[in-house]
């Protein structure tokens, strides 16, 4: 059986952090990537992103080619019309508001040809709802990228009722052509990921606002005890305590109580402690 391959031509709505990993890991692995942002400005800073990336993958040695052969196979623009209409794949991975990623991903469609793949990059967003905005939403699913893209090893792929086989199979083989693993999982509020990762994060936080334990010590119980990468508390300060609180009110609406978003989340998010991109969470970040 041959090697899967990645698409040879990849459309990334989007390039912030998680838009430029994904633009970044296609890139390396041989496509031609297209980044669309809102204008000029947010355009250059999606390209700096990946470049920087491309940098600290050639310090590490995960690049098999010249960093500047790589960077040269992206490209950037400021209108959705610019997508090229022969990409095989589109990934969208806007801000998490339903609203505006059914109205990119419309958009998306139209500039693409029929055959094109499109996905979402939501991390708890009804996909099937987002599906509704598209005239084929067989050709569409969800594909969850997890931070930091380029170092991470899993994608899951978030299937409709209306999702195609050969959709699947197409988003199966671009994972894999990252040296990525996917897992399937059904359309369900928090997927998989988003829903365990959630469930366990607002307890750490609970915990914390009960005075069981410092940040630190529930961190080192989890990372030490359960041989977690790093513990609950430290990834909602990487992830963004606004991003988790968002998460966890959809969750909460969608499965009840036992989602509900502790005091703590929403007093620090209300002071403005989102985690490392504001310097303060429940850590202090330089």
């Amino acid at each position: 059986m041959s090697a899967p391959a990645p698409p040879g031509v990849l459309g990334v709505v989007g390039g912030g952090r998680m838009g430029a990993g994904i633009a970044q890991s296609f890139a390396a692995a041989g496509s031609a990537v297209t980044v669309v942002e809102r204008d000029e400005a947010a355009a250059a800073a999606a390209r700096d992103r990946v470049a920087a990336g491309l940098a600290r993958a050639a310090e590490r040695g995960a690049l098999t080619e010249p960093r500047e052969r790589v960077m040269g196979r992206v490209t950037t623009v400021t209108s959705l019309a610019a997508l090229p209409p022969g990409a095989d794949l589109v990934v969208e991975a806007v801000h998490e508001d339903a609203a505006l990623k059914a109205t990119v991903l419309a958009a998306a469609e139209r500039a693409v040809a029929e055959r094109t793949v499109l996905a979402t990059n939501t991390s708890s967003l009804p996909v099937t709802e987002l599906a509704s905005a598209l005239a084929r939403p067989g050709r569409f699913l969800g594909m969850h990228f997890f931070n930091p893209v380029p170092a991470s090893a899993l994608v899951e792929l978030v299937v409709t009722a209306d999702t195609a086989d050969d959709t699947l199979a197409a988003a199966r083989s671009y994972t894999r052509a990252l040296g990525k693993t996917d897992v399937v999982v059904r359309d369900a509020p928090g997927f998989a990921s988003s829903r365990l990762g959630v469930a366990l994060g607002l307890e750490a936080i609970r915990m914390v606002e009960e005075g069981v334990a410092a940040p630190e010590a529930i961190d080192d119980c989890m990372r030490l005890g359960y041989r977690h990468p790093m513990g609950p508390l430290r990834l909602t300060d990487l992830v963004g305590l606004d991003v988790r609180l968002a998460i966890a009110e959809h969750l909460h609406a969608a499965l009840g109580e036992r989602f509900a978003p502790p005091r703590l989340l929403r007093e620090k998010v209300a002071r403005g402690e989102l985690g490392r991109k504001s310097g303060e969470g429940f850590y202090t970040w330089q």
